[in-house]
């Protein structure tokens, strides 16, 4: 995907979809197909998000896995 379709322009959306690649791979069932239409939806020109798929997205982003140094990221090098 090039990075001009990658993201909508919405601040919180495309935050969202940074993380979405998470989400495909820990979904499972339902979830998981909801996933994968919304990484095909993206793809097309001015796609964004109905109001309920939003919704779903922030819950389902939410419900990932914390991943370590998450919490306290070290941003400067220390010697």
């Amino acid at each position: 995907m090039r990075a001009e379709h990658a993201y909508t322009g919405v601040a919180e959306v495309d935050h969202l979809l940074f993380s979405w690649g998470r989400v495909i791979a820990d979904a499972k069932g339902w979830s998981r197909g909801f996933a994968l239409s919304i990484q095909r939806d993206r793809k097309k020109a001015g796609w964004v998000p109905s109001v309920r798929q939003l919704s779903i997205m922030r819950q389902l982003v939410a419900e990932l896995p914390a991943v370590e140094g998450d919490d306290d990221p070290d941003l400067i090098e220390r010697n």
